[in-house]
C-alpha cells in the first residue's frame, strides 16, 4: 500500500491564479497564496517538479507572506515547448522575467527562492535589469551553476575510472525511459538519488508523485540543458543579497557547489548547510527553508522601505 502523503505536501487553495505569457508565447501557470499586500515571495521549482513541490514551504509562509509559485515551462500546468529550442536557460530567464512582471506590482520587490533548476533560473536571469528591479533578495536552494555531471554523486566516487562515472551520470540524466507507476523499487531509487537517508516514507511518496507526473520527453530535454549548464556569468551579476541552502547529503548538487556560488556572489547573505538532508530540502526540511526566506524578507524587504542595515552574512550548519 502506498503511504498517505503529509497534509502540508498538498497546496492550499490559491488566492489568485495567473496565465502568464512568456517572451516566446509560452503560457505559464502561476498561483498566489496568503494575504494580499503582505511581503512578496516568488518560488521557482526544479527539474521534473511543479508548484506542488513547494507546498510545505507555502504552508509555512502563507499566514504572513504573499507567496507566488509558478510552473516552469514543460512542468505542471505550464505549456510544453513544441521543440528542443524552447528548452534553454535563456527561456527560463524569460519566464522568470514574465512572471515577475505579472505578479510584482510596479514599485514593489519580492524575495526570490529557487530550488535546483529554479535556482539556475535565478542565476540565468542575474544580468536582467527588469528582474533586478523587482528583486529584494534571493535564496538558492540545492543548486549549482555549471559542471553538474562532473560533481554528481549518484554513482559513488569510488567507481573508477572517472570518465566512466561521468558517462553513467550523463546516461542517467538523459534517460528517455518512462518512470512508470510508483513502486517500492522506484521509491527506493528516488530516495537514494534525491533525498536524505532519514526522510520519512510519506515525504518520499509525495515527492515521487510529483516527479513521476513529469512527462518523459520534458524530463529528457531539460536533462540535456542541465548537462551543458553554465550560468556562472549570471551568478556573478546577481546584485541582490543572496543566500544559499544545501543539504550535506545532496547527491545531485553537492555542497561543493554551494561554496563555489558563495565565493562568486557580489552580495552574499549566508550559507546554511543542513546535515543529512538530500537534494529535496524544501520537502525534507521546509521549516528551515521557510525560515531562510522569512529572514531575507525581514532584512531586505524591510530595508528597501526603511533604509535599515542588513545583518552581515553568516555561514552555518543547522543541527540535525
Amino acid at each position: 500500500m502506498s503511504p498517505a502523503i503529509p497534509a502540508d505536501c498538498v497546496l492550499p487553495a490559491p488566492a489568485r491564479e495567473h496565465s502568464v505569457r512568456s517572451a516566446d508565447g509560452s503560457r505559464l501557470h502561476a498561483a498566489e497564496y496568503g494575504p494580499e499586500g503582505a511581503p512578496l515571495v516568488v518560488l521557482a521549482h526544479g527539474w521534473t517538479c511543479s508548484t506542488e513541490f513547494w507546498a510545505p514551504v507555502v504552508h509555512q509562509l502563507a499566514d504572513t507572506h504573499r507567496v507566488v509559485a509558478y510552473d516552469q515551462r514543460g512542468h505542471g500546468r505550464s505549456d510544453i515547448p513544441p521543440t528542443p529550442r524552447g528548452h534553454s536557460t535563456t527561456a527560463l530567464a524569460d519566464d522568470l522575467e514574465a512572471v515577475l512582471a505579472a505578479v510584482v506590482p510596479d514599485g514593489r520587490k519580492a524575495v526570490l527562492a529557487g530550488h535546483s533548476m529554479g535556482g539556475m533560473t535565478i542565476m540565468a536571469a542575474g544580468d536582467r535589469p527588469a528582474v533586478a528591479a523587482r528583486t529584494a533578495a534571493a535564496l538558492l536552494v540545492s543548486t549549482g551553476p555549471s559542471d553538474l555531471v562532473e560533481e554528481l554523486l549518484v554513482i559513488p566516487a569510488g567507481w573508477r575510472p572517472r570518465w566512466l562515472r561521468r558517462a553513467l551520470h550523463r546516461q542517467i540524466l538523459r534517460s528517455r525511459l518512462p518512470l512508470g507507476p510508483i513502486s517500492g523499487a522506484s521509491r527506493a531509487a528516488l530516495k537514494y538519488a534525491t533525498m536524505g537517508p532519514a526522510t520519512p516514507a510519506d515525504r518520499v511518496e509525495a515527492t515521487a508523485r510529483i516527479v513521476h507526473a513529469c512527462p518523459t520527453a520534458v524530463r529528457a530535454r531539460w536533462a540535456a540543458v542541465l548537462g551543458e549548464l553554465d550560468v556562472n556569468a549570471g551568478l556573478a551579476r546577481l546584485a541582490a543579497p543572496t543566500a544559499i541552502v544545501v543539504g550535506s547529503a545532496d547527491k545531485l548538487t553537492p555542497p561543493v557547489f554551494a561554496h563555489r556560488m558563495l565565493a562568486a556572489l557580489s552580495s552574499p547573505a549566508g550559507l546554511l548547510e543542513l546535515p543529512g538532508v538530500g537534494h529535496m530540502a524544501p520537502v525534507e526540511r521546509p521549516t528551515e527553508v521557510a525560515a531562510e526566506i522569512r529572514r531575507l524578507a525581514a532584512a531586505h524587504l524591510t530595508a528597501a522601505s526603511s533604509s535599515a542595515v542588513a545583518a552581515p552574512p553568516v555561514e552555518r550548519t543547522e543541527a540535525s
